[in-house]
């Protein structure tokens, strides 16, 4: 099969070459990839994996052969999954307890969107527990992430206020942000649960923010920036107020069935996803140069079928 592996020699450390085919364990089932969506974090995986090495999280496809053990979806079954690797090919063994089934509807390229995206922002919220009510504040909201966090936590009956560059406040409110504003320091009040990606000054800032009690979710650092922390940025005003970091693929298991959630919400027409561009996987240069240059919002899809 065809798949795209690390080669050092090659323009972006990626060549389309020959790969051996996968092998399923007894609780693994046999996906013909049809779509996959790129993430920020396969960026930096590009740069540190050895030669061979076959990148890819988020794909979704065609159930070839179904797990021997009799879980998971049926041969045929429209899928959407989240691997740890070796997604960018034409077939991949996916783990029966990742893998969900697409509603009709649903097109691959907005399921595309939703694995690792949409698992880290429904299990960075839940880090706030019932957010009937709260105060959340989502920093870095114009990300893939960002815009789900928003959605979500205002599905959940939050108050949402989103920090991000002018150009994306009239889209961010239409997702459901009560207040977008472009730094946290012009933000009033205190927040139950903040989400942070950004690192730096911005997260000094989330803690000057966080309500007593309250939440912040370290997912990110986009900014690259180290941030110093002291116990008297807590006190007084925001006493028991914690940080807690996260990286998904150690939130815990059920991720086929939080796919699933995700993909009922986009089903029932009450998440958006956006998808930023479709481009053949072969031309994965131009949708790696997007993403490292940040010039769109959303995700970027490679159709592999």
């Amino acid at each position: 099969m065809l798949a795209l592996a690390i080669s050092s020699d090659s323009p972006d450390r990626l060549r389309l070459t020959e790969a051996d085919e996968p092998h399923c364990n007894g609780n693994e089932a046999l996906v013909a990839v049809h779509a996959t969506s790129l993430n920020r974090g396969e960026l930096r995986l590009l740069g540190i994996r050895p030669d061979g090495w076959i990148p890819g999280q988020d794909i979704v496809g065609i159930v070839e052969r179904a797990a021997a053990d009799g879980s998971g979806p049926a041969a045929g079954a429209r899928v959407a999954a989240l691997v740890d690797q070796a997604g960018w090919a034409e077939r991949v063994a996916v783990p029966a307890d990742r893998l969900a089934v697409v509603p009709e509807g649903v097109s691959f390229a907005s399921a595309a969107t939703l694995p690792v995206a949409g698992t880290t922002a429904l299990r960075t919220l839940r880090h706030g527990g019932d957010l009937t009510g709260q105060r959340v504040l989502v920093t870095g909201a114009s990300g893939a992430v960002g815009r789900f966090q928003i959605q979500i936590a205002r599905e959940q009956g939050a108050s949402v206020t989103a920090i991000a560059s002018a150009r994306h406040h009239d889209d961010l409110r239409h997702l459901g942000a009560g207040q977008v504003v472009e730094s946290i320091e012009l933000t009033d009040g205190l927040f139950s649960l903040i989400t942070e990606s950004v690192g730096g000054k911005s997260l000094a800032d989330a803690i000057e923010r966080v309500a007593p009690g309250g939440t912040i979710v370290m997912f990110g650092s986009s900014s690259g920036e180290l941030t110093p922390i002291g116990f008297r940025q807590f006190v007084p005003g925001h006493e028991g107020a914690r940080l807690q970091t996260f990286a998904y693929y150690a939130s815990g298991s059920a991720i086929g069935a939080d796919i699933a959630t995700l993909l009922g919400l986009v089903a029932a027409g009450r998440l958006e996803t956006r998808v930023a561009m479709i481009v053949p996987w072969t031309d994965i240069a131009q949708a790696l140069s997007a993403l490292r240059q940040r010039s769109f919002s959303g995700k970027a899809v490679l159709a592999m079928a």
